[in-house]
Parts: structure tokens; sequence; C-alpha cells
């Protein structure tokens, strides 16, 4: 049986206030339609452009925390609206806030509440990022193509790693992706159709290696967190 002591009892029900009026939002202005529409989601970002940046960011979060919706459409389209440099900015923002959201609601109710989001055969397979505090290992998850970083959000929320090295982590690896994104969207908004083919090719080639490459690349992994885990025991020793 799950146990929450007061203060952990606090934050869920300030983060479970926080997602619950962003869902309402979201529900009731019909806006869950705009995650697989970027048409749709350009259209209405710019029929509310007084709101813009505070919607843009409210569905970053909500990405996030609905592991399964894609964001890839809301990172191009942060482009599209907010140009390159401020498109960046206020993805990393909504990106960094809803990945804190996964990160503590795993944190604080447990494998239960993960299980229910995440496939099972997905925990079993990265189940050793969890035994680990490697910030580097969890940097190189968020930073190459292909792993899942919203289910690893909530993986990390149930290993040994800190609030603070956790945002750390999330917002500078999530950062390659999102500078991707982003000069894709500002580069179509602007016709730069060569520059726009370049960001292509570059982001399909970075996909092409890690699935070429999948298998070596978690190996290598597993091994760095094995590595990761005998050099805590070994300060965890007491010494003669």
């Amino acid at each position: 049986m799950l146990k929450l002591d007061k203060k952990s009892v606090l934050l869920l029900l300030l983060l479970c206030a926080v997602m619950g009026g962003i869902a309402y939002g979201l529900y009731a202005s019909g806006l869950f339609d705009l995650f697989i529409n970027r048409r749709h989601l350009l259209e209405f970002i710019r029929d509310h452009e007084t709101y813009a940046v505070v919607i843009f960011i409210g569905l970053q979060i909500v990405q996030v925390v609905a592991a399964p919706v894609p964001g890839e459409v809301s990172g191009f389209v942060g482009g599209i609206v907010f140009g390159p440099l401020w498109g960046v900015v206020y993805s990393t923002i909504g990106l960094t806030a809803g990945s804190w959201v996964a990160f503590m609601l795993a944190r604080i109710l447990g494998r239960p509440l993960v299980e229910r989001l995440v496939k099972a055969e997905t925990i079993e397979r990265y189940d050793y990022v969890m035994k680990h505090k490697g910030l580097l290992l969890a940097f190189l998850m968020f930073l190459i193509p292909g792993f899942p970083k919203d289910f690893l959000c909530y993986l990390l929320g149930l290993g040994h790693m800190r609030q603070r090295d956790f945002l750390l982590v999330s917002a500078t690896g999530r950062l390659l992706g999102t500078i991707l994104l982003t000069m894709g969207g500002a580069y179509f908004r602007d016709a730069r159709y060569g520059a726009l083919f370049t960001i292509v090719g570059i982001s399909l080639v970075i996909i092409l290696i890690f699935m070429i490459y999948h298998d070596r690349i978690e190996l290598a992994f597993r091994r760095m967190a094995g590595a990761l885990r005998k050099d805590t025991r070994k300060k965890n020793e007491p010494s003669e």
C-alpha cells in the first residue's frame, strides 16, 4: 500500500491542480485535436496571439506528461510562430516543466502509476536506468534521437536521481532536438527550403545512425550503468 507523508500529499495536490487546470482548459477549448494537426495548431495560436506564449508552453508541458502524445508537431510550430530564438526558449521552458511534472508524479506515486503509462516491456527494457545516478548516461539518453524521452522522465522518477540533477540533464539533453525542430519550423516559415532540407537531412542522418547502431548504443549504456554501480559500491565500501 502506498504511503505518503504530508509534504508529498501537498506537492501531489499542487501537481494535480496544475495539470487539472491545463487539461480542463484543453478539453473545454477543444485543443486536444491540435496535437495531431499542425495546420489547426498554427491557426489557433495565430488567432490567439495575446496568449500564444502561454498556450504554447502549456501544450509542451502536456505533451510530455501525456507521454504517448507526439511532441514533434508542437516543436516545429514553435519555430514557425516564434522564430528560432524564442521558439527554442519557449519549447525548453515547456519541455523542462513537463519533464519535471512527470518525474515528480513518478517519484510520489511510484511504480503503479508508471505501469499505467508505460508498457511493461519498456519498463523492463530500461530497468537499468532506474538503478543509477549517472548524469552523463541520462544526458546521452535524452540527447540521442529514438529514446523514449517522455517515458524516460517517469522511469528516472522511480530511481535515485535528485530533482536538481534531473532538471539539468533533461533540459540540456533535449536541447539538440528542440533546436533542430525549431529551426526547421523557422526555415519553413521563411520559405528557406534549402536550409530546411539541410536540417531535415541532418535529423534523418542522426536517426538513421541510431537505428543502425541501436543495439550497440543500448549495450554501451548498459555497460556504463554497470560501471557506475560498481564505482558506487567501491566508494561505499569501508576503508581498511
